[in-house]
């Protein structure tokens, strides 16, 4: 399988029967451009089309899984509707085709996962976090409908009150913590992440192919029902919020404290 066009933003490495897909964008915390957006979304049906495939490690290249979403294009989001429309859409398609995807998917939260990169996390089957980082989604906390993976997703994995807690007021979740609320599997030490999921995606990948990917969908059947049931209405209260006053004063604070922090550092 050629992974090329997916790449720079996205690398696929061949492990046997594994497919590690690394994030690539580090020096910006894996945070999500439109390059990487549109090869997160393209890279699932690829992955499908593997014959030689039986599992997936999804991680973050350096310091962080993601960040979630690129903050320039918040404000490019926010003046132009036609950029926003094809954002929106890609978030829509994106969730869609990883919750459909066949083949097991483990995550490796190497690093703090934030917004998408916390939906990309609780999208997938099994999530390996480091016991130095954190979940967190800060939609609502910075003026935006909480559109994506989160409305769908955290409802199942954990009680409906700790979901709401957590994604309206975009609290850093510790790992341990993740792990209590039903948020991971395994807490390990920084250093282990990586072949702690790959140990876990092995085990996947050795397990009969047929009955692992029709019992993966049967599962994923309730999340797609969830999708289905609140995608469109979440994703277009998000649409609406990029064209908020309050969307652009909170990005204008986070970058004026990031300059500070450039500044002091210099």
């Amino acid at each position: 399988m050629d992974y090329s066009s997916v790449a720079p933003g996205l690398l696929v490495e061949v492990d046997g029967p594994l497919r590690i897909v690394t994030m690539n964008r580090p020096d910006d915390l894996n945070s999500f451009d439109d390059g990487l957006h549109v090869g997160m979304r393209r890279v699932w049906d690829l992955l499908v089309d593997d014959a030689d495939a039986r599992a997936v490690v999804l991680t973050g290249a350096g310091r962080a899984f993601s960040a979630g979403g690129y903050v320039p294009n918040f404000i490019r989001n926010h003046n132009d509707t036609a950029a926003r429309r094809r954002d929106i859409r890609e978030g829509e398609r994106l969730a869609r085709a990883m919750l459909s995807c066949e083949l097991p998917v483990v995550a490796a939260v190497n690093g703090p996962a934030v917004g998408l990169g916390c939906s990309l996390a609780t999208m997938s089957d099994f999530v390996v976090m480091a016991d130095n980082t954190f979940m967190s989604d800060p939609h609502v906390a910075i003026g935006l409908a909480a559109g994506d993976g989160g409305a769908v997703t955290w409802p199942w994995l954990t009680s409906m009150l700790t979901a709401k807690e957590f994604i309206l007021l975009g609290d850093r979740i510790p790992a341990t913590d993740a792990l209590r609320l039903g948020l991971c599997n395994r807490v390990v030490p920084a250093a282990q992440v990586l072949a702690t999921a790959k140990e876990f995606a092995h085990r996947f990948a050795e397990l009969p192919a047929q009955a692992v990917r029709d019992t993966k969908r049967a599962l994923n059947m309730h999340l797609l029902d969830s999708a289905n049931s609140v995608l469109n209405f979440a994703l277009a209260a998000e649409f609406e919020s990029f064209g908020t006053e309050d969307i652009k004063g909170r990005v204008a604070e986070f970058l004026a404290k990031s300059a500070g922090k450039a500044e002091k550092s210099v």
